[in-house]
């Protein structure tokens, strides 16, 4: 039994640990710290009372977050004391002064928690004192963090500086302007958590939206939504035309005041797009990500999709039609971290732009997508990379209608995405970073990218394949008698989100093909984003499917979608050839002609019942004359045969044997045997 002991104060030690954990920009009022890294909290005990005694003395640790703490969504946690802090999990160690009325208490964070501000609370067999709150970030430092950056040069530039440059102009005049990103000034960072609980996401579902702030992929795309206010509460107004109220867009010198004002007040009033992709970046960097503005110079605005930039004039060269354009520059901001649901080729960057220019599933959003996937044309990859995409790689094509109504095209190649620029790590200098983006303009691979994207889009939007893809997947062990699952597997390859329903059935089949009765059914319905793969599981028992299947032990899937608005139906089909036990064949003896030697058969039962009416027979050239020997038994999986001999020497022989039973038939096996003479 543990013993209890009464805590004076609790010293969360705030300038140690904002020192170790890169936080103590963010100053000395609370307790910050970066997940997957162990923090120190001191315990400073009554003289009165009992003392701490390592080894003797114990109690649990909790933390929540979010106002609706669930243990089942990772929001509500207990940990005891160990030997050691764990990296991988929450966890905790402690050590005493001599006096063991001081208590320093080592406490490591899961590199997986979600973000957010945590309450700390220490509970002695049911006797529970509030330690305190602290705030937990994502953490570049931490291996083991999604945000993990290797660089710490590039750490210093991408998540601690609160200076930077953002460049505008044209290709060929290209200014660079001073921005005061000010993620560590006072008040901030609880603006940005403001941010991610004013969202309609949170508002709708405060549980899931809490658990999902572990994944800088969700967080990212929170932001990408609500910088701009557009569907939402969001931080900034665009406005792109005549500005007779509010800060014209190129007033702002930095992202503090306008935070500040949203966070007063409500949506400010003007944004453009690199006071978007600014306070993005702010954000982003206040929260842990790393994060860097980028600015593409010629950047298309693709409104329909077609990964083709098109203007129509007429004969005198005014403009006749609306809709695609090319922005003299255009900012957004390219986030680190990897990318577990698209495969680790992905990891990396991920441009994402908080500019409200089309909607994602909606909203007004815009990625992540993985830089690798838009230089490499993979339009499938989320989020929204076909649009981005476009905006570094589209071609234009400029029409002239003549008189009578006859088009005239020009087409260029390389009039979109040049010069793409970001502050260069550790200095006031732009650095060109197209080559991410996108191979040399006009080269053989840029050209095979690009063609390899319209040819995929055009697929897309004719309705042909690529599309849904459906496959079924089997388990590692699908042994007559056990229990399994099976998958069928729906991928969206196309570059909108689909929804459908999926019916996954099994039935037991013969080897004709000929149906039986039904084993197991699943069905739901998806929504998936482009690029999403999802799995509806289908689980066999031996319960269900073992009175139904033939000797054949064979199981017939057939999973099936269907889009009855779209007209739009998938079907996969497998059958599954269910393993069956092997039996062992021991000879007791050596094996020569016209001699009697002994042989034991063993099989395991499968089954999770009795074997009835069980027989092994055991046949073979040149074996017992050529005829069968066959025993029956009951409830046996184990036979000895004691007059068993060979009439042929010197040859190879392999004797045959089947197992049979009620439940469990027509199961062989054989060995080789040599017979000496």
């Amino acid at each position: 039994m543990g013993q209890d002991f009464d805590i004076e104060r609790c010293d969360l030690n705030i300038k140690h640990n904002s020192s170790s954990h890169h936080t103590e920009l963010n100053g000395e009022e609370r307790l910050i710290v970066r997940r997957g890294k162990p923090f120190i909290i001191v315990l400073h005990l009554k003289p009165c009372g009992k003392e701490f005694k390592l080894g003797e003395t114990t109690f649990t640790l909790m933390v929540e977050t979010g106002p609706l703490p669930r243990e089942e969504s990772g929001t509500k946690v207990s940990f005891g004391l160990r030997d050691s802090t764990v990296d991988t999990e929450w966890s905790a160690s402690a050590t005493n002064d001599p006096s063991g009325y001081t208590v320093s208490v080592s406490i490591n964070s899961s590199p997986n928690s979600p973000i957010g501000v945590y309450s700390l609370t220490l509970d002695q067999e049911g006797k529970k004192t509030s330690l305190g709150q602290f705030t937990l970030l994502f953490n570049p430092w931490c291996p083991s963090d999604a945000v993990y950056m290797p660089s710490e040069t590039k750490r210093q530039e991408y998540v601690l500086a609160q200076h930077g440059q953002i460049y505008r102009g044209t290709h060929k005049r290209i200014k660079g302007m001073a921005w005061n990103f000010g993620q560590f000034e006072a008040g901030i960072l609880d603006i940005c958590l403001k941010i991610l609980d004013e969202n309609p996401k949170f508002v709708s579902d405060a549980d899931k939206d809490c658990s999902a702030r572990r994944n800088p992929i969700y967080v990212t795309r929170v932001l990408s939504a609500m910088i701009n206010s557009n569907n939402d509460s969001g931080v900034l107004v665009g406005n792109w035309g005549k500005i007779s109220d509010g800060v014209h867009p190129g007033a702002w010198i930095g992202s503090g005041d306008i935070l500040h004002q949203w966070a007063d007040s409500g949506p400010v009033c003007y944004g453009q797009c690199w006071v978007f992709a600014a306070v993005g970046c702010t954000v982003s960097r206040a929260l842990g990500i790393p994060c860097r503005v980028v600015t593409n110079f010629g950047s298309a605005h693709d409104s329909d999709g077609n990964l083709v930039i098109e203007k129509l004039y007429n004969e005198v060269g005014e403009p006749i039609s609306e809709g695609d354009s090319i922005w003299n520059f255009h900012v957004w901001v390219d986030s680190w971290m990897t990318r577990p649901d698209l495969g680790s080729e992905y990891d990396g960057w991920q441009t994402s732009d908080p500019t409200p220019q089309e909607t994602s599933d909606g909203v007004f959003c815009c990625g992540p997508a993985p830089l690798r996937a838009i230089k490499e044309g993979e339009l499938t990859k989320k989020y929204d990379t076909p649009f981005i995409f476009a905006e570094v790689n589209a071609d234009v094509v400029d029409m002239v209608q003549k008189s009578n109504g006859e088009v005239i095209k020009f087409t260029s190649t390389n009039f979109v995405g040049r010069f793409i620029s970001t502050k260069a790590v550790g200095l006031d200098q732009r650095h060109d970073i197209t080559h991410h983006y996108k191979y040399p303009e006009g080269s053989k691979e840029e050209r095979q990218v690009y063609g390899k994207a319209q040819h995929h889009n055009k697929l897309q939007q004719r309705g042909e394949q690529p599309g849904l893809k459906l496959k079924i997947k089997f388990s590692d062990n699908m042994a007559v008698g056990s229990d399994f699952e099976v998958y069928a597997v729906l991928t969206n390859n196309h570059m909108k989100t689909k929804s459908c329903t999926v019916l996954f059935s099994a039935k037991a089949v013969g080897y004709s093909g000929k149906l039986g009765d039904s084993c197991a059914f699943a069905s739901d319905k998806v929504e998936l984003t482009p690029g999403e793969e999802w799995r509806l599981p289908l689980r066999l028992q031996y319960d269900l499917y073992g009175s139904v299947i033939t000797s054949d032990r064979l199981i017939q899937l057939t999973a099936f979608t269907m889009d009855k608005q779209a007209l739009d139906y998938h079907k996969a089909e497998k059958t599954i050839v269910l393993d069956e036990p092997d039996i062992e064949i021991k000879l007791l003896g050596e094996a020569t002609v016209n001699r009697p030697v002994a042989a034991e058969l063993t099989l395991l039962n499968p089954l999770p019942e009795t074997l009835q009416d069980c027989s092994f027979t055991l046949e073979g050239i040149g074996l017992t004359d050529g005829k069968p020997v066959t025993a029956k038994y009951v409830n046996s999986i184990h036979r000895r045969y004691e007059h068993i001999g060979y009439k042929k020497p010197k040859c190879t022989q392999s004797p045959m044997v089947n197992f049979d039973c009620v439940k469990l038939k027509n199961i062989k096996s054989s060995m080789f045997v040599v017979v000496k003479g």
